[in-house]
C-alpha cells in the first residue's frame, strides 16, 4: 500500500453542486411509460462536487468554488463536502433553489439524467477570494455545468497563475478557442470526444484534439482510457474488472484520483492506472459522491491489478 504523500496535492474545483435524485429500476421507462421503481435515494452530486469529493478522498487538499441555493438541499450539499474534507470556504449561497439532477439507474447500471442548474447558474465569474484560491492550486478542475462565463473565468485566473487546468467538457457542447487556448489537460468522454472533434474513432479524436489543447485523456469505459500528448504516441490504459452496481459519476471519480495523482508528481502510467482503480471502485456502489473511495481501497486495488495483469477486464461500462 502506497502512503499519503508528506504534502497532500493542492487542487481547486470550480464547478456545480446539485443534490442527485436517484431512482434505481430493472428497465428504464421509454417516452410516454411509467415503470415502478425498486428505490430512490437523495445522494449530494453535481460534477464540479463529485470531483471535489473524490479528490478530497484519494488524498488531496482541496477546495470548492460554486454555489448552493439557501434551501434544505443547499445545507445538506454544503455539509456533504465539509464532511469529505473539502474546503468550502468559497461555496457561496445564493437565494432560490440549488442545483439538482434526476437520475435513472438501470438494472444494468447504465443511468440517464436531466439536470436543472438553480444556484450554479449565478456563477457567472469570480471575486478575488476565488481567485486567490485558484493560484495556491497546483491545478483547478473544471467542467460545464456552470455558466460558460464562469468557466473561462477560472481558467483566465488558472492560466495567469501558472495553476494546471483540467477541463471536463461535460455536458458535451461547443468550446470556444478561448476556453480551449487556456487547458492544459481536456478529459472527455468518447462520445464528447467524438462530438468535439467530428471524430469517431478515439484515436483520431486524440489527434485532432491536440490542434487544440497540449494533452487529452479520452475516457472509454469499458475499453479503459486513452492518453495522448503533442509529439508522442498514445498511451492506452485497460479498464479494471467491476461488478457493476451503478455508474454514476464514475468519469468525475477518474478525473478527482487523476488530478491527485499527477498532483503528487507520478509517472502519467501510473497516475492513469490508479484513477482507474478509483472508477473501478466507484461502480461497484450506488450513488454519485456515496460511490468514491478512499485512498487506502484506491492503493489496494491498483497493486491487486498490478500483481495480476488478468485482473484487467472490459466489465466496466461507461463512464459518467
Amino acid at each position: 500500500m502506497t502512503a499519503p504523500p508528506a504534502r497532500p496535492a493542492g487542487i481547486a474545483v470550480l464547478g456545480s453542486a446539485n443534490m442527485d435524485l436517484v431512482a434505481y429500476v430493472k428497465v428504464a421507462p421509454a417516452r410516454g411509460e411509467t415503470v415502478t421503481g425498486e428505490s430512490f435515494r437523495t445522494v449530494a452530486g453535481g460534477k464540479g462536487a463529485n470531483q471535489a469529493i473524490a479528490a478530497a478522498r484519494a488524498g488531496g487538499a482541496v477546495a470548492m468554488i460554486g454555489a448552493v441555493g439557501d434551501d434544505d438541499f443547499g445545507g445538506r450539499l454544503r455539509a456533504a463536502l465539509a464532511d469529505a474534507g473539502v474546503d468550502t470556504g468559497r461555496l457561496r449561497t445564493a437565494p432560490g433553489p440549488s442545483g439538482i439532477a434526476q437520475i435513472v439507474v438501470d438494472g444494468e447500471g447504465h443511468n440517464a439524467i436531466v439536470v436543472v442548474p438553480g444556484a450554479n447558474g449565478t456563477v457567472t465569474g469570480l471575486t478575488s477570494d476565488d481567485e486567490a484560491v485558484i493560484g495556491r492550486a497546483g491545478a483547478l478542475l473544471l467542467q460545464l455545468e456552470l455558466p460558460l462565463a464562469g468557466v473561462l473565468a477560472g481558467a483566465r485566473a488558472a492560466r495567469a497563475q501558472g495553476v494546471r487546468t483540467v477541463l471536463t467538457p461535460a455536458p458535451a457542447q461547443p468550446l470556444p478557442d478561448e476556453l480551449l487556448a487556456v487547458t492544459d489537460l481536456l478529459v472527455p468522454n468518447e462520445h464528447e470526444a467524438a462530438a468535439l472533434s467530428g471524430r469517431r474513432d478515439p484515436r483520431a479524436a486524440a489527434r485532432a484534439l491536440l490542434d487544440a489543447v497540449p494533452e487529452v485523456v479520452i475516457t472509454l469505459g469499458a475499453a479503459g482510457s486513452l492518453h495522448a500528448v503533442r509529439g508522442r504516441e498514445p498511451l492506452a490504459v485497460p479498464a479494471l474488472a467491476a461488478d457493476v452496481v451503478d455508474t454514476t459519476a464514475a468519469g468525475d471519480t477518474f478525473v478527482g484520483a487523476l488530478a491527485v495523482a499527477l498532483g503528487e508528481g507520478r509517472e502519467t502510467a501510473d497516475a492513469l492506472g490508479w484513477a482507474t482503480a478509483a472508477s473501478a471502485l466507484s461502480v461497484e456502489h450506488p450513488g454519485a459522491s456515496s460511490s468514491m473511495p478512499h485512498r487506502a481501497a484506491i492503493d489496494a486495488r491498483a497493486a491487486a491489478a498490478h500483481r495480476t495483469p488478468s485482473g484487467r477486464s472490459a466489465r466496466t461500462p461507461e463512464q459518467r
